[in-house]
């Protein structure tokens, strides 16, 4: 390899990273510069600017990867519902056989992914609704992933009567996860996330609105006999 070969690829990496690892890097860097400026100061009071100053990058390495702030806000959203669907479903994965005990795990790992961090349910919960049109959609996609993953967990777990039901399942899964993103968000108004006293009763709250679904869903099977 020649002097000039050699050069050109220390040109291509920087601080060890290629240009391809570079721009992931900054995408990391001006997505937590926003998680944590549009928790602060709410959406609409976060300028792009903010965010680049804050993500110690410049505003055209900002539009090398987002269109807009609502395409970042977007990219944040989804970050941070992947990062909770990954850890409901890890509960799901160590969780025993007993159906009491899978779905107290379940619901403890939904509750613990919204509100330990309390910039989590700021940002989606706080800030999401009524955004715009494709903000809307992201929050939409998001919740049938979650009533997906519910009915999905209703069949694998026997809770749906082996006779059948006369509801529609993925609708009754679609209202209940309604439900627990509202006892979530009602929760969030009355009290201060962060002591496991304080998560433990959201947890029981969402456990016993869940045990009450799951009543009326055995009512159903007995409905068809």
């Amino acid at each position: 390899m020649t002097s000039t070969d050699k050069s050109s690829v220390r040109a291509r990496r920087i601080q060890g990273l290629d240009a391809e690892q570079r721009r992931a890097r900054r995408r990391e860097q001006i997505l937590a510069a926003a998680f944590e400026l549009i928790a602060a100061e709410g959406y609409v009071n976060t300028a792009i600017e903010q965010i680049c100053q804050t993500a110690f990058v410049g505003n055209k390495a900002f539009y090398e990867l987002f269109d807009s702030k609502e395409d970042c806000y977007l990219a944040l959203l989804q970050q941070l519902s992947e990062r909770a669907q990954a850890e409901v479903a890890a509960a799901l994965a160590g969780a025993g056989e007993d159906r009491d005990e899978v779905v107290s795990t379940v619901l403890a790992a939904f509750a613990h992914a919204l509100v330990d961090d309390p910039r989590v349910a700021k940002v989606t919960f706080g800030e999401a609704s009524g955004i715009s049109a494709r903000v809307e959609q992201q929050r939409r996609t998001n919740r049938r992933w979650a009533a997906q993953f519910l009915e999905t967990l209703w069949r694998d777990y026997g809770f749906v009567p082996s006779g059948g039901t006369v509801v529609d399942l993925h609708a009754l899964a679609v209202a209940t996860i309604g439900g627990l993103f509202d006892t979530v968000a009602d929760w969030l108004h009355r009290t201060d996330a962060g002591t496991t006293g304080e998560i433990d009763t959201l947890v029981r709250d969402l456990t016993g609105f869940t045990r009450i679904v799951h009543l009326g869903l055995a009512a159903a099977g007995d409905t068809n006999c």
